[in-house]
């Protein structure tokens, strides 16, 4: 799928008000955006109780509709299973190209494996103690710490420092891994397709996670790897190409 094409999927937007902060809802759907258009909004909740309040003004403004579901008994969700229900119609339909469930709840960690099963994609959108179940069923999972307004000058989270990123084993074995997978005999790999080998083994990884807006800013920033921008035989666009720098030494 091309970036050109993305915008005109049909997406299902749906919203656990309970597990959701109303301050997202603005750089939720400018996310959702990317990936295509957003046909069905729908958010989840008693609207009878205080505790949703702040939803109301935010779902006028941007044309969410609010699905009240009461809470028949205390210590069960009854949200969840009007969500899922809804879900289910909605992918029996057969009208869309994908799902994005917002949720911090493992609850909907199967409805997002049925979803897939059906060969549509899946979004998932939550806090970071989301539990991990629910983000690994997802085709991409987007952390919410990480959207803030369009029109925010600041970046929702702190760069982090060289120092810092190095001693995260977890992401350098992420990031050599992608690129040795994606790498010709002298180890350089195009950037897109590291990228696109990392979603396919940690669908929660974003650069923005660590502060970063692009994956090229976030491999200059680690300094663990070469970064090559080359000029294609047309001279008018541009590819970034990476290569571990452990391969310019081996070669030394």
């Amino acid at each position: 799928m091309t970036a050109s094409e993305a915008p005109q999927n049909r997406l299902a937007v749906l919203i656990d008000a309970d597990n959701a902060q109303p301050s997202i809802t603005e750089g939720l759907l400018s996310e959702v955006a990317k990936y295509g258009v957003a046909s069905v909004k729908r958010i989840y909740g008693d609207w009878t109780t205080p505790s949703l309040a702040g939803w109301k003004s935010v779902l006028l403004e941007h044309s969410i509709q609010p699905v009240q579901q009461f809470r028949y008994t205390v210590g069960k969700n009854a949200t969840d299973s009007a969500m899922i229900i809804d879900a289910m119609d909605l992918l029996y339909a057969k009208r869309f190209d994908g799902f994005c469930l917002v949720s911090s709840d493992s609850d909907f960690t199967r409805l997002a494996s049925r979803i897939r099963e059906e060969g549509l994609m899946v979004y998932g959108f939550g806090e970071k103690k989301t539990p991990r179940a629910f983000v690994s069923a997802c085709d991409k999972f987007i952390f919410t710490e990480v959207l803030r307004s369009p029109e925010s000058a600041e970046p929702a989270v702190k760069p982090k420092s060289t120092h810092e990123l190095k001693r995260d084993t977890k992401l350098v074995t992420l990031l050599r891994s992608a690129v040795e997978a994606a790498s010709d005999e002298s180890g350089w790999a195009h950037l897109g397709a590291v990228g696109s080998n990392i979603a396919k083994q940690a669908p929660e990884f974003d650069p923005r996670n660590y502060g970063f807006t692009k994956l090229g800013q976030l491999a200059a920033a680690i300094k663990l790897f070469e970064l090559d921008e080359r000029v294609h035989p047309d001279g008018r666009s541009r590819s970034i190409y990476i290569r571990d720098m452990r391969r310019k030494t081996e070669k030394k």
